[in-house]
């Protein structure tokens, strides 16, 4: 294959260390190593070069995280690395958000402005930065790609690599060494506001500031990140679980948070670890599948599909090898549910996800995990590592005969990724387009093999089924919703954080409970589901939290997301920002969605300036003719339900006409 690999500028020896950490030493010149006398004759490993292009990912991370960004010069050894065409690389690392195709600063700091936090004063934070740190991506070295950012001001020098050295005097225009942007949700919606650095070079880190206010992010930018991280892990505020605090015989799956430590197998096995996986090779995994029938479990993803008959699907898939998938890119805004689990019990994840290879018939499992949680990362690898040293697992699992090993793969910044497809493309060290289906994954899913993929809270919904049994759990919650069902209180409320309740608990009985709505004011809405959901007024309280009561008022679960809003809430604005993330996010493979959630921001940006096409009335018709569209046309889901959260607005008066929040004028204000 003749690669044509172009780069003015050959990778520096840094850019081919952070490679070689991956891919290991080149073996000879056609794979960008030292070219020899037989290179001329002979080429080998192009086969076995290829077979490795799932790397492309982790090889794409190990490079910025030491020079910063991805240069042509490292991209083209890279490729030469991966026999991967250049056109096809660069398309991989110009789609994901956290990677930077251009020169920028060594310090990024991202700093959220999505739904949960822009309630709860993003914009002051925002407007901060600026005042200290100078305009939105500024003060960087070239421009940092993706969502996150937009183009940087050329400013001040570099490093060889391209990258303004951490913390360099003048370095770009605002003297801080640092460039700063905003950032779609960074799953800390139960702190109020969130960022997140990434720092560059030698010892490069990630570090997530929850709270987050200007003098932390100049305190962390001003040493060592790693410092930072090397901490963070032992000084990781306590997850905000109220129920937590007294009586937790009402806990499930939350039930071992605060009672044991993460960063210990010995303390989770002594708190009854690993008896289920035990269990499970006793039952077989036939009899497993059969627990989960029992069970009636459905998919706590959003799309709530029985478990039972995904698992069964790949186990009696005669094609082979078989895989199983953990989606922990949990990214939808106003969702932390995972991100505490894998936190606070990533022990449990690791069983769980053992447990889904033993029924699935499957060797390798991977956990995908977003970019953004280096915390629940870095116990989630400690787990495997601990895991695989005692034999949990590894060749023989618990001397079962079973083998059955994981990996932990890190996302790049790509909401999209959470579709199943799409993730499975991404493990491949592909674009996170999602695929047509059929064939769905159990058919034709990771390297074209049955896979099977659920997320964290419905792996460990696999644990408690194993420990107290199928029949028992399905008398939990109701008839077609059964267990519990973890929910992600946030907004205006007075105590924000994670809640377990059984299915059939009320909207309003979960809002009393953490609270009511903050300082006594009127409740205007609940966004359910997050930004793919839907709004629901305050006639919606005594709804049972259930997939077939939300489904009856045309909402949705979702993700488990209640983000609760004042009467103080500019709702049309929090519109104007779900817009503009579908915009971002799309994928843009398909015209629906690529089109339509264009044209969604455009339609709500002409209402904030009062500038209708003909009425408002007419927008809001033109609107409902984009969601016709986008539901039915869209490849997926992030195209099929990014119209949903305006459309119920709409419906329930919020913007477009007078009711609450519509502002001045017949047609609304949008910001």
């Amino acid at each position: 294959m003749d690669l044509r690999l172009n780069a003015a500028v050959a990778a520096t020896e840094d850019e081919q260390a952070a490679v070689a950490s991956v891919l290991g030493p080149a073996g000879s010149g056609w794979e960008g190593g030292l070219r020899t006398a037989a290179d001329g004759h002979v080429a080998f490993g192009g086969h076995s070069a290829r077979g490795r292009r799932h790397l492309l990912l982790p090889v794409l991370h190990a490079v910025q995280e030491r020079v910063g960004w991805i240069s042509p010069g490292a991209l083209d050894h890279i490729c030469a690395r991966l026999t991967v065409p250049p056109a096809d690389a660069y398309g991989v690392a110009s789609f994901y958000a956290l990677f930077r195709t251009s020169p920028a600063h060594a310090n990024i700091v991202h700093v959220c402005d999505d739904l949960a936090c822009q309630v709860n004063g993003a914009e002051r934070l925002c407007e901060e930065m600026e005042r200290r740190f100078g305009p939105e991506g500024g003060g960087g070295a070239g421009a940092a790609g993706g969502e996150y950012g937009g183009a940087n001001g050329a400013a001040g020098g570099t490093t060889a690599a391209g990258t303004v050295a951490a913390g360099q005097a003048g370095g770009g225009s605002n003297g801080s060494g640092l460039t700063w942007q905003r950032s779609p949700c960074l799953g800390q919606c139960d702190r109020g506001s969130a960022a997140m650095i990434q720092q560059a070079g030698p010892a490069p880190a990630r570090v997530v500031l929850a709270p987050a206010d200007l003098d932390q992010i100049r305190a962390a930018t001003s040493r060592s990140v790693a410092f930072m991280q090397a901490g963070q892990d032992a000084a990781a505020a306590a997850p905000l679980i109220p129920q937590a605090v007294g009586d937790r015989s009402a806990l499930r799956l939350l039930r071992r948070v605060n009672q044991v430590d993460p960063g210990s197998l010995d303390s989770y096995r002594a708190a009854g670890g690993y008896e289920m996986l035990r269990r499970a090779v006793s039952a077989g995994p036939m009899g497993v599948i059969r627990e989960l029938k029992d069970a009636k479990l459905l998919g706590r993803g959003g799309a709530a599909f029985p478990t039972a008959v995904k698992w069964e699907a790949v186990t009696t898939n005669p094609a082979r090898p078989h895989y199983v998938v953990c989606n922990a890119d949990e990214s939808e805004p106003g969702t932390f549910k995972d991100r505490v689990l894998m936190e606070q019990d990533p022990y449990a994840l690791v069983e769980a996800l053992t447990i889904m290879g033993f029924a699935c018939g499957a060797g390798q499992g991977y956990i995908y995990i977003r970019g953004e949680y280096p915390l629940a990362e870095s116990r989630l690898q400690r787990a495997v590592d601990q895991a695989r040293s005692r034999g949990l697992l590894g060749a023989d699992v618990m001397s079962s005969g079973f083998a059955f090993d994981i990996e932990v793969r890190r996302g790049a910044g790509a909401y999209i990724a959470g579709e199943e497809t799409a993730l499975v493309n991404s493990i491949e060290g592909k674009r996170a387009e999602p695929r047509n289906k059929p064939p769905f994954p159990a058919q034709s899913g990771l390297f074209g093999k049955p896979t099977a993929i659920n997320n964290v809270e419905t792996l460990l919904c696999v644990l408690e089924i194993l420990r107290i049994g199928g029949s028992a759990f399905a008398q939990i919650g109701t008839k077609d919703s059964t267990g519990t069902r973890l929910f992600c209180l946030s907004g205006c409320v007075e105590r924000p954080g994670l809640y377990e309740y059984e299915f059939g608990v009320s909207l309003r009985e979960v809002i009393q409970a953490a609270g009511g709505v903050r300082d006594g004011r009127p409740l205007r809405a609940v966004l359910l589901g997050g930004a793919a959901g839907t709004f629901v007024g305050p006639d919606a309280l005594d709804v049972p939290l259930t997939f077939e009561g939300v489904r009856a008022i045309g909402a949705t679960l979702g993700s488990g997301v209640v983000l609760v809003l004042d009467d103080a809430v500019d709702v049309p604005a929090l519109l104007q920002r779900i817009a503009r993330f579908f915009r971002d996010e799309s994928c843009g493979q398909c015209v629906p969605c690529r089109v339509g959630t264009v044209r969604q921001e455009e339609l709500l940006g002409r209402l904030a300036r009062r500038v209708p096409f003909g009425s408002a009335r007419q927008e809001l018709d033109l609107l409902g003719d984009i969601a016709s569209v986008a539901r039915d046309a869209s490849i997926c889901g992030l195209g099929q339900t990014a119209v949903s959260a305006a459309i119920s607005a709409v419906s329930l008066g919020l913007i477009g006409g007078p009711g609450p929040g519509a502002g001045p004028g017949a047609n609304g204000k949008e910001a």
